[in-house]
């Protein structure tokens, strides 16, 4: 497979610069290493609304990180041509809809993880267009970033973005653990008994939400 990624007209280049400092803004797939990871669950669907706020708290991109946002958004509308990454067609929309509502992620999981964050490992699952993992990949390269999708097509595309961005701190992993798959089981253990206020009576969480 060509790892080839159609260029933009000059208009539109001119376009993404001035959008990017508005909104502050190659590898195969290899088996990762055991190690511990923070789990990165986003929502897959987005609302326009929500782009003001996310605008106001999202960190600058330096020029180069600029670039490779660029290079991510040219490669993620030429595949998705022949294929269904993302229902967002227009560039100025995936700025706001993906890049901006990507990189709101990072203060919130920075005031989570207070002190050295060097050493960052996170796991985007079910990455899908890889999103938020390689936009947070470009903004935090110190940042190790595992991006975990089942369906093969879409592991190409992300193997294939991580090529022309030059990421050099994502892996991208569809690959099993044994002839059948890996299998995980999450065990909750139950450490004392239910209040007696819960479950609560229909209606009661939203007339008294938690």
């Amino acid at each position: 497979m060509s790892l080839c990624c159609s260029s933009s007209s000059s208009a539109a280049a001119a376009a993404r610069r001035f959008l990017l400092p508005h909104l502050f803004l190659g590898r195969r797939s290899r088996r990762h290493d055991q190690v511990r990871y923070t789990v990165l669950h986003h929502p897959r669907t987005h609302t326009t609304a929500a782009a003001p706020a996310a605008t106001a708290s999202t960190p600058r991109l330096s020029p180069s990180q600029q670039r490779q946002v660029s290079l991510y958004v040219d490669a993620l509308l030429d595949w998705n041509q022949r294929m269904n990454l993302t229902a967002v067609t227009d560039e100025d929309e995936v700025m706001t809809r993906h890049v901006a509502d990507s990189l709101a992620v990072l203060p919130p999981l920075e005031r989570a993880y207070r002190g050295d964050l060097g050493g960052m490992r996170l796991v985007d699952v079910g990455s899908g267009a890889g999103l938020p993992g390689l936009i947070l990949a470009v903004a935090r390269p110190s940042w190790k970033f595992l991006l975990l999708e089942s369906m093969q097509k879409r592991c190409l595309f992300l193997e294939h973005a991580v090529e022309v961005m030059g990421l050099s701190n994502v892996d991208v992993v569809f690959e099993s653990m044994g002839p059948h798959g890996q299998r995980t089981a999450v065990v909750y253990i139950k450490e004392r008994v239910t209040p007696k206020k819960y479950p609560r009576h229909p209606g009661t969480p939203s007339k008294m939400p938690l």
